[in-house]
């Protein structure tokens, strides 16, 4: 009976701080998944901000070829149709949106009109704009182009 005893005593004693040491091992593998996660929602946040921003200013682009169409193409229900001359389609204009919300640090910039190719009495124009916005040093760029005829 003796004999037992002493076996049982060895064996805990080589036992004695495993527990330890697995306490140690899940607390270092949880701090890593825990960096990797943080790591993770740090990247997803920052990709996310700079789609914002592109969003805004493919916006930006997009008011400003607006802006050029309703110059070019004016909506007066008082006088019939008259097509657009060229000087209205010529030079360079740029747009600034500091009063609009959503649109506070854009701009547009070389927003420009190209008269094209006159198709069966119908002239095209082409009308290009670029759109900047610029947050915390982030700073987007987005360009449109549109296509428009006078429909008749």
């Amino acid at each position: 009976m003796f004999r037992k005893s002493s076996i049982k005593m060895r064996t805990s004693k080589k036992q004695q701080g495993s527990a330890l040491v697995l306490a140690l091992f899940i607390m270092v593998v949880t701090t890593l998944l825990g960096a990797a996660l943080v790591r993770m929602i740090s990247s997803n946040s920052e990709t996310i901000a700079y789609e914002v921003i592109g969003t805004r200013a493919y916006q930006a682009a997009q008011a400003g070829a607006q802006r050029k169409l309703s110059e070019l193409f004016p909506l007066n229900t008082n006088t019939p149709p008259i097509p657009p001359t060229t000087g209205q389609c010529s030079g360079s204009a740029s747009y600034d949106f500091f009063m609009i919300e959503g649109l506070e640090n854009c701009q547009t910039s070389d927003v420009e009109c190209i008269v094209g190719p006159t198709v069966d009495e119908i002239t095209y124009y082409t009308i290009t704009s670029t759109g900047q916005c610029n947050f915390a040093g982030v700073f987007t760029s987005r360009t449109i182009e549109i296509k428009a005829r006078r429909l008749e």
